[in-house]
């Protein structure tokens, strides 16, 4: 098995939970974080459910001790919470002490802030502030700025497979010997843009998402920012320290299919499992648990169990499940906090269960984790997928 990439440090805020402790007692817990919409304002917020941080934009300023007059988009603001708790997880003090990267996934980027004032922007030059936080990169500036970092900077922007894809660059820059060490992951705050945007797809549901459920209705959108801190062996070795797990595969596929849907044969799926395990040099069986991207869409759900057949077969599937019942679906930071879930079920040696299940798919004889078990795992691998067919998957290890 390929030895991988040492993770020193992790940090989230979700739905449910503030912190990387409060994650994993919901997560312990089988407490979810659906709900209906409180903090944002929205046309929709009677009829779908969703994923919310339960934190108003001035209790995140205060938090991050910013300016009452300032232009962080709601995304920049949970982004610099997650990675500023990551970095102390990590022991991290002087940030800049060593060769550090800092890499950062988005989709929404700063539209929380900017679909409040560009029906203004001509109006008063202060608008204008606002506006400029739109762009991706502009969201990762922000917290780069916040957190002081000097080294290398880069966003991604591959929608629903941003934050891993993150994670994989992240970790080949480690292995090439151009950084020491970098923070990575993605943040995705909601917006009308994307609940409206995703509404007009008609695969918004109006109950608690059910993954791979027979009868799954649709996804819940949800909020949420995670990183991990990755570093290289040499640096672990010099300043001894703890390692929480390792990232020891990654592969990014696309199977060119359509631009929101993935093909009927799991194609990117399968291509994007079978790379990672090639990295990692594992075979299908040494993997014992999967955290599925599983939206609960009917075009996901049905793609993505082709693929995890066609890679493991039914009688051999691992077990599996899907967490964004907990969390709604985070978009571009999914992948991030799936692997701070993945690196926390290998701590805890547990699986955390797919809420809301009753009925199998009527395609496949295979069939989720329903409740929290107990299993020595080893590996987990965990898939993300994005609109455009980007589809990506990440292998961690103890």
């Amino acid at each position: 098995m390929n030895k991988g990439i040492a993770i020193t440090g992790m940090g989230i805020i979700s739905s449910i939970g503030n912190t990387v402790e409060e994650n994993l007692n919901a997560l312990q817990s089988e407490t979810p974080g659906i709900s209906r919409l409180e903090i944002l304002k929205s046309r929709l917020h009677d009829s779908i459910m969703v994923g919310e941080i339960k934190k108003t934009n001035a209790t995140l300023i205060e938090e991050l001790g910013l300016p009452k007059i300032n232009n962080f988009s709601r995304t920049a603001m949970v982004s610099a919470i997650a990675a500023k708790e990551a970095l102390q997880d990590a022991g991290i003090s002087d940030i800049n002490q060593h060769t550090t990267g800092f890499i950062s996934g988005t989709s929404v980027g700063g539209m929380d802030t900017t679909e409040k004032y560009y029906l203004e922007y001509q109006e008063t030059a202060e608008n204008h502030r606002y506006i400029e936080a739109l762009h991706a990169g502009f969201t990762t500036e922000c917290v780069t700025k916040y957190l002081g970092i000097k080294g290398y900077v880069s966003t991604i922007s591959t929608a629903c497979s941003s934050a891993a894809n993150a994670i994989m660059l992240g970790a080949r820059l480690i292995i090439a010997g151009k950084l020491d060490r970098v923070v990575v992951g993605g943040t995705d705050a909601l917006s009308k843009f994307t609940i409206n945007g995703f509404n007009t797809l008609m695969i918004l549901s109006d109950e608690v998402c059910r993954p791979f459920d027979d009868n799954r209705k649709g996804l819940n959108l949800g909020e949420a920012a995670a990183y991990l801190v990755l570093e290289s062996d040499a640096l672990v070795a010099k300043e001894d320290k703890k390692v929480l797990g390792r990232v020891v595969g990654w592969a990014n596929a696309n199977d060119a299919y359509h631009q929101t849907a993935s093909s009927s044969e799991g194609e990117g799926a399968y291509r994007a499992m079978n790379k990672a395990l090639k990295v990692a040099d594992l075979s299908p069986s040494q993997i014992e648990y999967i955290n599925a991207h599983g939206t609960a869409t009917s075009n996901n759900d049905l793609s993505e169990g082709t693929a995890m057949k066609r890679i493991f077969g039914t009688e051999n599937m691992p077990v599996f499940s899907s967490t964004k019942a907990f969390t709604g679906h985070t978009l571009a930071a999914a992948g991030a906090v799936e692997a701070v879930y993945s690196v926390l079920g290998l701590q805890e040696q547990t699986v955390f269960p797919n809420l809301n299940f009753k009925t199998k798919m009527s395609e496949f004889d295979m069939k989720p984790q329903t409740e929290i078990v107990s299993k020595e795992m080893q590996t987990v691998l965990s898939n993300s997928f994005g609109f455009g067919g980007n589809c990506s998957t990440l292998i961690f290890s103890r």
